[in-house]
């Protein structure tokens, strides 16, 4: 188990990492989400032994490692920009951790061979670096973390650099590439979308502190917190502050929008409720859904979808529609809201109605 404790990384004075504790159980898949600069690098800098926490400490199978070298540590790390030695062959490259080890010739070709069937990277493995697409680099760098055979693997966005296809087809096979080995695997992510195709478990980061850790479908359809559920949603997520009148939320023009069942005993007061771009619809969805007329502002069309950016009130709100949609500018179009996919948040930014829970 890799556990922190209580772990907080100044520079300069200013905080990168406030206060986190977390475990990490091997051979569990870990997904760190966040936006850029929240503080994921940091964290897996921590976790590899390349920097030292300001406060707390680093734990690995019962062992304080808080200040052990990374060098002495079973950690392999991908990073986005990746890594390879330019004057050795792909086979070489991948190999350098093997011969590192002592391993002998027989194992070597064996493990190399494996993860390059794996990456595909069969057909260049006497190539240098620098006669491969940046895709194959980055697959090279991957296939080095294979065969080091770590305890901890720590991907730092390794697909971000990636063709579309290449990224999709690795974002399914990483998963089964690395849960043979029983490592403990950490893979950091600005995408939620690759974060649910992941899976595992998922810890949301925000200025440098997590909001929540679980199982990355619970994080995303419980979150505890109102940054939490921002941080899972892309497109943003929609968000309106409103009333709460007995049974009712009342929204602009005096709509009102059931209270979900679960949630009838809240007090009246005022609360934000959010909802996911694909749970606002032209048509209406279910009998207690309600609709509001929201202005258009722009319709972007992605093939096979289309994302309308709206005005309700004092909102903006984007809805995610299949099909190819045709609004003007300043159009006023009916939308449905549906009550059963609504998340309510109080005046804090807490979940109204979940348990409070430490991150980890």
């Amino acid at each position: 188990m890799l556990e922190l404790r209580n772990v907080t990384k100044a520079v300069g004075g200013v905080d990168h990492i406030r206060d986190v504790s977390l475990q990490l159980e091997h051979g569990s898949l870990n997904v760190l989400l966040g936006p850029t600069l929240s503080g994921k690098t940091s964290l897996m800098r921590l976790m590899a032994g390349l920097d030292r926490p300001t406060s707390g400490s680093v734990w690995f199978d019962g062992k304080d490692v808080t200040g052990v070298r990374v060098q002495d540590r079973n950690v392999a790390m991908v990073y986005q920009q990746f890594i390879n030695y330019p004057a050795m062959t792909v086979y070489e490259n991948i190999a350098s951790p093997l011969r590192v080890a002592g391993e002998d010739k027989a194992k070597i070709d064996r493990e190399v061979h494996r993860a390059a069937e794996l990456l595909k990277l069969t057909p260049y493995l006497n190539r240098t670096p620098l006669n491969l697409s940046g895709g194959q680099q980055q697959r090279t760098a991957l296939a080095r973390a294979i065969v080091k055979n770590a305890r901890l693997v720590l991907l730092d966005e390794p697909l971000a650099n990636l063709d579309y296809k290449l990224r999709e087809e690795l974002r399914a096979e990483l998963p089964k590439i690395f849960s043979e080995t029983g490592a403990i695997f950490v893979y950091a992510t600005t995408e939620p979308h690759e974060a649910l195709l992941l899976g595992g478990n998922t810890a949301t980061l925000s200025e440098g502190r997590i909001t929540q850790f679980g199982p990355t479908i619970s994080v995303f359809r419980k979150p505890l917190n109102l940054t939490t559920a921002r941080t899972f949603a892309d497109p943003p997520l929609n968000m309106i502050a409103l009333d709460k009148e007995g049974t009712d939320f009342v929204l602009e023009g005096g709509v009102r929008l059931p209270v979900p069942q679960e949630l009838a005993g809240i007090p009246d007061a005022n609360y934000t409720i959010a909802f996911q771009p694909h749970h606002l619809s032209l048509h209406k969805p279910h009998k207690q859904a309600v609709s509001v007329k929201a202005k258009v502002l722009v319709t972007e069309i992605t093939g096979s979808e289309s994302f309308v950016h709206l005005s309700f009130a004092d909102a903006r709100w984007v809805m995610l529609a299949h099909g190819v949609l045709s609004f003007e500018p300043d159009e006023m179009v009916d939308v449905y809201i549906d009550p059963r996919h609504i998340m309510v948040f109080d005046g804090h930014g807490n979940a109204v109605g979940a348990k409070p829970r430490k991150a980890a």
